[in-house]
């Protein structure tokens, strides 16, 4: 009765936080004339693909920024924080700790904060409204986080595996390239999708940063549907299920090496 009772309460609160996800395609499908009926309709009997046909004609651009800026966040949150972190976790300079201090302050700077110091640099240096200047923008959230998690990890890999590879004549970075990084790979997809996820939904640095530029990503697509007198919410919706299809793939996909790449240095032998 107890294992009842805790299976009722699971399925319970997991229906609660999946409403919205529901209540999202739901709205996606409805026609614009069925939006404010007197009750809503809980099931789309009578839907239309209008907002998804506004997806595909409207925001394939939008989302092709967003892929861009994705990878680009990601192959450079990878070179910055990945040899940062083998350096404080192997190589133990003097006021690592202090460091490590100091990016665990720096991820709880609010974003609009750093959006205006941004704003200022990129305007003096003519990058405004690009593409670079945004994955830069975005991987300055990414950048912290992924230094903590690659120390945490590489802190657990056994120093006689470094002094192996040392004593065979393999230099700090050879080593580093040839043994630390394919040990690493929890890790690497860890902070790889985190970033990633980060650039995807990232909609302040977008909006301040590049407003407007020719390229903008898919969050400030879904913006160009809200008006003072015009909300298209089936378009809203349809873009929001579009844009979540890779994000919840890549979840679903690294969900292993993500448990273990958090976890990672959580508990000493």
């Amino acid at each position: 009765m107890k294992q009842h009772l805790k299976t009722g309460l699971g399925l319970f609160f997991t229906a609660v936080m999946l409403f919205p996800v529901y209540w999202m395609v739901n709205v996606s499908l409805t026609k614009d004339t069925d939006m404010r009926a007197d009750p809503p309709h809980v099931l789309p009997l009578d839907g239309t693909l209008e907002g998804y046909r506004a997806v595909i004609e409207q925001q394939m651009p939008y989302l092709g920024t967003s892929l861009i800026v994705g990878l680009g966040t990601v192959a450079l949150t990878l070179v910055l924080s990945a040899p940062a972190g083998f350096a404080l976790a192997k190589l133990r300079p003097k006021g690592g700790g202090a460091l490590s201090f100091v990016l665990l302050i720096a991820q709880m700077i609010p974003g609009i904060i750093m959006a205006m110091g941004f704003y200022a640099i990129y305007l003096r240096l003519g990058v405004l409204n690009t593409v670079p200047g945004l994955i830069l923008a975005d991987s300055t959230i990414a950048v912290p986080f992924g230094v903590l998690i690659f120390t945490a990890f590489m802190s657990g890999i056994p120093d006689e595996l470094i002094d192996a590879a040392l004593i065979d004549g393999a230099s700090r970075w050879r080593t580093f390239v040839s043994v630390i990084l394919p040990v690493s790979r929890n890790a690497i997809v860890t902070v790889s999708l985190f970033a990633f996820l980060w650039a995807w939904s990232d909609f302040v640095f977008a909006s301040t940063l590049d407003g407007g530029g020719d390229a903008q990503p898919i969050t400030l697509g879904i913006y160009q549907y809200i008006g003072n007198n015009n909300q298209q919410w089936n378009a809203i919706m349809a873009t929001a299920v579009v844009a979540s299809i890779p994000a919840t793939l890549l979840l679903i996909i690294a969900q292993r090496y993500v448990a273990a790449g958090v976890t990672a240095g959580a508990v000493k032998d």
